[in-house]
């Protein structure tokens, strides 16, 4: 039978780094989805404040496998 596998977009932050941002987008997403299949990082963002990143932001796809 054939898998069908939907894709949708979210945006996550850390205080930590991009990796943390996108485990965080994951860790999000599970809450509500299954079947998490994999995440693709559209674009990297990051807040900054007195010279410094404050907040590091991913857009990323979460694809996800219908049941």
């Amino acid at each position: 039978m054939a898998r069908i596998v939907k894709v949708i977009e979210v945006l996550a932050q850390s205080d930590k780094s991009w990796e943390d941002a996108a485990q965080t987008a994951v860790a999000e997403a599970s809450k509500t989805l299954r079947n998490i299949r994999s995440i693709y990082i559209k674009e990297f963002e990051a807040a900054v404040e007195n010279n410094k990143i404050t907040a590091y932001r991913v857009n990323a796809k979460v694809s996800f496998e219908l049941e």
